[in-house]
């Protein structure tokens, strides 16, 4: 009888254990989720904010621009295109005003009208 008592402890125990450890890995799951979307939506607001302010400053015509950021590398992308080399440059160091602490990588071409 005694034996019995002990293997239903040892099972119990090892019970209690393996569903801590499941418990700590859905905290953990949970908390690398939360950690994602705050890391797009900070990407997301990166991108609003560097289109809003290509369209607001005026000097370039963001009509053909597209800005991308990508959150798990912390860079912004500026795609598309503009009418002068000086518009390209313009937009590029708007960008890199906006989005501080984030890479810009210039993918515009120029296209003359």
């Amino acid at each position: 009888m005694r034996n019995s008592n002990s293997v239903v402890g040892a099972a119990l125990i090892a019970a209690a254990l393996l569903s801590g450890g499941a418990c700590a890995n859905t905290v953990r799951g949970v908390k690398q989720d939360t950690e994602r979307a705050t890391e797009a939506t900070a990407a997301a607001v990166e991108t609003v904010d560097v289109k809003s302010a290509l369209i607001a400053d005026g000097r370039v015509d963001a009509t053909n621009v597209n800005v991308d950021t990508i959150a798990s590398t912390k860079t912004v992308v500026l795609k598309g295109s503009v009418i002068t080399a000086e518009q390209r440059v313009i937009a590029e160091n708007i960008a890199r005003d906006q989005a501080k602490g984030y890479t810009i990588t210039n993918q515009l071409t120029v296209v003359p009208k």
